[in-house]
C-alpha cells in the first residue's frame, strides 16, 4: 500500500479544518511561544527568560535546567549548583505528567524542522529510506554521557544542533543554524523521521521518561478504524501506533504506552473516524473493559500493513 500523499484531506473533509489541524497549530504556538520568551530580552529588553532551552531562568526566579544536561554534569564529575538541581526536578517533575517526548513535539525548535522534511517528503513522493536501528538513539545516550565522563565536559552540548539553533534564532549566530539544516537534508532524502526517530539523544533520553507519564494519546475509539493508514503516513513515530490500535487481538488496552510517543496529537488531526483521544493514562482501564467487548473485526489494521519503502542496507 501507498502511503496517502495528503492524508488530511479526509479528515479535514469530515471534520472541518479546525478539529483536523489543531494539534498541529496549538504546537506551533506553544513552540513559539517558548521562543518569545528568550526574544523579549534582546528584542525589546524586557528580560523574561535568560539563557537557552538547556538552561534558563524565568522572570529572576524560576529555573529550569535539561535534566540530560544534568547527567552529564554528573558524568562529568562536576557537580551542579543548587539552582541547576531545582531547575532539573521542576523540568523533570513536568515531563514526568506530561511526557517526556512531549518537549520534542511541543518545545524544540527543530520539530518544525523535521515536520517540513516529512511533508515534503509526502508531497514528492520519496519513499527511499534508509535502515537505521531505532535503538540507536539509545546507544547515543550512552556514548555522550562516556564522553562526558571521559572529557570532563558537556559533551553533547559542543555539537547540540538543538542549542545551536535556538542560539541562531535568538543571539542571531546564524552559523548555528547549520545543523539543523543538515538534519532538514537528513530526514528529506536519507531516512523518514531520521533524526528525532533514529538519532537524537535529547529525544532518546526523554523517551524513558516518558515511559511512565500520566499524559497519553489512546485509540479509544479503534472499533472505528477504517484501515486507512493516515495515521501511520503522519506519525513520527509509527511503531508506537499498531499494540494501541490493534490490541483487542491481545487484550491489550488502548493506550498508547510507549515512551516513544511525542504527544504531538498528529494521529488525533489526521483520523477522520475521530479514533484517538488525548488523556490520562488512568482512563485506560475503563477503555480497555470497553474494548474488549467489541468484535474482533474492528481490528483490521495488520501489524505488518505499512507503505513500502525502498531501504538499504
Amino acid at each position: 500500500m501507498t502511503a496517502n500523499a495528503r492524508p488530511y484531506l479526509e479528515a479535514r473533509a469530515q471534520k472541518g479544518l479546525w478539529a483536523s489541524t489543531r494539534f498541529w497549530l496549538l504546537r506551533r504556538i506553544s513552540q513559539l511561544s517558548f521562543l518569545a520568551l528568550f526574544l523579549s530580552g534582546p528584542l525589546f529588553g524586557i528580560w523574561i527568560a535568560k539563557g537557552t532551552l538547556a538552561s534558563s531562568m524565568t522572570l529572576g526566579v524560576l529555573p529550569l535546567h535539561d535534566p540530560f544536561i544534568f547527567l552529564q554534569s554528573l558524568a562529568a564529575r562536576h557537580w551542579p549548583e543548587g539552582v541547576a538541581i531545582l531547575g532539573t526536578a521542576i523540568v523533570l517533575g513536568s515531563y514526568l505528567l506530561l511526557g517526556g517526548r512531549s518537549y520534542c513535539a511541543w518545545v524544540c525548535p527543530v520539530n518544525p524542522v523535521t515536520d517540513l522534511a516529512a511533508w515534503l517528503r509526502r508531497r514528492l513522493g520519496i519513499t527511499y529510506t534508509a535502515r537505521i536501528r531505532p535503538e540507536l538513539r539509545l546507544y547515543f545516550v550512552v556514548g555522550v554521557l562516556a564522553a562526558s565522563a571521559m572529557s570532563g565536559s558537556l559533551a553533547w552540548e559542543l555539537i547540540n544542533p538543538v542549542t545551536a539553533l535556538h542560539r541562531a534564532l535568538v543571539f542571531g549566530l546564524w552559523f548555528g543554524a547549520a545543523g539543523a539544516g543538515a538534519i532538514f537534508l537528513f530526514d528529506l532524502f536519507v531516512a523518514k523521521h531520521g533524526w528525532c526517530g533514529h538519532l537524537c539523544p535529547v529525544g532518546a533520553f526523554y523517551g524513558q521518561i516518558g515511559r511512565v507519564a500520566l499524559l497519553r494519546v489512546a485509540a479509544d475509539n479503534r472499533a472505528a478504524c477504517d484501515d486507512c493508514m493516515d495515521c501511520f503516513a503522519v506519525c513520527p513515530e509509527p511503531h508506537v501506533i499498531s499494540p494501541a490500535l490493534k490490541g483487542e487481538r491481545t487484550g491489550a488496552g488502548p493506550v498508547i504506552t510507549s515512551g516513544d510517543c511525542t504527544l504531538c496529537g498528529a494521529c488525533i488531526d489526521v483520523c477522520a473516524k475521530r479514533v484517538f483521544n488525548l488523556g490520562l493514562r488512568a482512563r485506560s482501564g475503563a477503555a480497555s473493559i470497553q474494548s474488549a467487548t467489541v468484535t474482533a473485526s474492528a481490528s483490521r489494521v495488520a501489524p505488518t500493513r505499512r507503505s513500502p519503502e525502498r531501504v538499504v542496507p
